[in-house]
């Protein structure tokens, strides 16, 4: 069964939406030289602002584009926000974008829309980051995993693939949306990852994730260009805290003296690292 049905004609196809929380200086920059750069093939743009203390909300009122819907929303319920914009959009394919994508190409949005509807086993596509020296999605493309994306065109489309795809600007269909049941919420988490959760359950239907090579945004991530929140800080603390608890198994399974040449053979996991001494 494909994903979604095929764009053929020009006109409206695009929902976009956008969390904000206390990023005033990032959302300004992402709302004039991205969101305002696109097609006509966006016709709706929901800005769900999180609680935000520092005038994003005055801000936000001041935009008179016909196609933003603004929800200001009374607590910050971080990224299990996308749970609940995206059924308040209306259109075949929506952009999933972080208030921190700071600058795109004009009618980058068009041109996401036309590769994903060329590439009929990727269920999430990425637009690229450019490598700004800052942020850690574009560290994490350029050098600390760069290693394991492949280019390959596709139908036309020039797509990495093999390494990690993120939300940050990532458009996808509502039809497969819909058959996974949406994105997940996290009770327990403001911030975490739900678009890795996303990209495992569109997996299970054998949907891939990719990233577009065409499309170069720029991305203001990470603590150069502002504070980290609580909420961020204590997620990657407890996923740090679950990594050496992992790595500490595997250290104590590789003591098994079969288990290391099995496992260099069947590839079960990701052999421990060496401890320094």
């Amino acid at each position: 069964m494909p994903k979604a049905g095929g764009v053929g004609t020009v006109g409206e196809m695009i929902s976009i939406v956008v969390l904000t929380y206390n990023r005033l200086h990032l959302l300004r920059q992402c709302v004039e030289s991205a969101l305002l750069r696109t097609s006509e093939e966006t016709n709706e743009i929901i800005i769900w602002n999180n609680a935000s203390t520092d005038g994003t909300r005055e801000y936000l009122d001041t935009i008179d584009d016909p196609r933003f819907r603004v929800i200001h929303h009374e607590e910050n319920v971080g990224q299990n926000a996308y749970a609940l914009a995206i059924p308040m959009t209306t259109q075949p394919y929506f952009i999933e974008m972080d208030d921190d994508i700071v600058e795109a190409p004009v009618n980058w949005d068009r041109d996401m829309l036309q590769a994903f509807d060329a590439l009929p086993k990727v269920g999430f596509l990425q637009a690229r980051l450019a490598d700004d020296g800052y942020s850690p999605g574009a560290d994490l493309f350029y050098r600390k995993k760069n290693d394991l994306y492949e280019l390959a065109e596709v139908n036309g489309v020039r797509i990495l693939t093999g390494g990690p795809v993120g939300g940050g600007c990532t458009i996808t269909s509502r039809e497969l949306y819909d058959r996974v049941g949406g994105f997940r919420q996290n009770k327990k988490q403001v911030f975490w990852h739900e678009d890795a959760a996303y990209i495992e359950d569109i997996a299970k239907l054998g949907f891939g994730k990719a990233i577009l090579d065409s499309v170069v945004v720029v991305h203001h991530g990470g603590a150069h260009y502002s504070e980290i929140t609580p909420e961020k800080e204590a997620y990657y603390a407890e996923q740090r805290r679950i990594d050496e608890r992992k790595a500490a198994v595997k250290r104590m399974l590789y003591k098994i003296p079969f288990v290391a040449p099995l496992n260099t053979r069947f590839g079960w996991f990701e052999p421990p690292k060496r401890l320094s001494v």
